[in-house]
């Protein structure tokens, strides 16, 4: 890669395309996500080597787009909906047999391919991700009761394996991390109270009149000061920049969105820094040593279908099949998973690309399922 500048910002962003590219193939149904860590695969060090993710610029970008991605994540969780007030207790009890299954597999997994990683493989699979699955139920079009039941569970198991996903990965490490989390989660709230305290005085429908009258973008500005001060506190006590932007999010999703705040979040995330994020993801990844260790492959797959099997315990509760599946979407929680065990080197060589395929497998099903459900809606 040319040395960092806007020779390389122009090329990641050429990079960065092929998402797009592969989402417009007809009937596919292939997520931006893909194509774009593909394409980080292609140009990184599992490819040709035309870009350096230890480049600490690029590093640096790659971070302030995780930041970014998680935010959006957490403000797509749907805090607000009273709809989903009533499915709450149905939708608690399905996420913890779905946990109790998932650390039952997660202890099988890692006992089978002799590694002591089972609480991380227990959160993976019991995960879920909102910002994958609720998209796909809102393109579809899927009402009715099921459907924000199931909504309901996914914003449990999103919320809780992102906050279980730093004390899994480094089980040594987890009373500093709960203290640091403990830390960024009292913050957050604290900023959760100030945000309802000048609403409520009227204050913050003042800014966002003055900000669009005078076209500022107050609220882009004051939201990007506080993600990256929050970062940089979750930096400071060593927790992942992923809980510092999930937690924000929901901030943002409990006091209530702007419209025109989430369309200039979208923007410039969507835009340039998460593309660049999963080119640089795709970049750090050494996909080759799937093909020389066959393990990583069995054991993405295993991890796969492991959380494809957990979520279908909900049909013991009454949940329909493909409903149960659509909850097993994962991709935020195994990219973190990722690219935390990538820079803190806590995972084997191969093993975060197998956390990516067994991703991919979820993120498969869930479309199939989610096609399924709509003809039955239909019928």
């Amino acid at each position: 890669m040319p040395e960092f500048g806007f020779h390389a910002l122009a090329l990641l962003a050429a990079i960065g395309l092929a998402g797009p590219a592969l989402a417009a193939l007809p009937r596919l149904g292939i997520p931006v996500i893909v194509g774009e860590l593909a394409a980080g695969i292609v140009v990184g060090r599992s490819g040709f080597g035309i870009v350096d993710a230890n480049d600490p610029t690029f590093a640096l970008f790659a971070d302030i787009g995780f930041a970014l991605v998680m935010f959006l994540v957490g403000s797509h969780v749907p805090v607000r909906d009273k709809s989903l007030r009533g499915d709450l207790p149905r939708a608690l009890l399905r996420a913890i047999a779905v946990g109790a299954v998932a650390v039952v597999l997660g202890i099988l997994v890692a006992r089978l391919f002799g590694v002591d990683h089972a609480p991380l493989y227990a959160v993976l699979m019991f995960s879920s991700s909102a910002a994958l699955a609720l998209p796909v139920i809102d393109s579809l079009g899927l009402t009715g009761p099921p459907v924000l039941s199931v909504t309901a569970q996914i914003a449990i198991a999103d919320a809780s394996s992102i906050v279980l996903l730093p004390l899994a990965i480094n089980p040594s490490g987890a009373p500093r991390a709960a203290l640091g989390a403990l830390a960024v989660a009292a913050c957050a709230a604290v900023g959760f109270l100030a945000l309802w305290y000048v609403q409520k005085r009227g204050w913050l429908a003042r800014m966002h009149e003055y900000s669009e009258r005078r076209n500022l973008a107050l609220e882009l500005r004051t939201s990007l000061i506080a993600l990256f001060g929050l970062a940089a506190l979750a930096k400071s006590v060593h927790v992942s920049i992923m809980l510092a932007g999930f937690a924000l999010g929901l901030v943002l999703s409990a006091v209530g969105e702007p419209r025109r705040l989430a369309r200039q979040l979208f923007g410039i995330t969507e835009g340039f820094f998460a593309p660049l994020f999963f080119v640089w993801l795709g970049a750090s990844l050494q996909v080759r040593e799937l093909g020389q260790d066959p393990r990583y492959i069995v054991l993405g797959v295993t991890l796969g279908v492991g959380a494809i099997l957990a979520h279908c315990i909900g049909r013991l509760f009454g949940q329909p099949l493909s409903f149960g599946i659509l909850a097993s979407a994962q991709l935020g929680v195994p990219v973190a998973a990722a690219t935390l065990g990538t820079q803190l080197h806590l995972l084997r060589p191969g093993e975060p690309s197998a956390l990516i395929l067994g991703a991919l497998l979820t993120v498969a099903a869930t479309t199939v399922a989610g096609t399924i459900a709509k003809r039955r809606q239909v019928a």
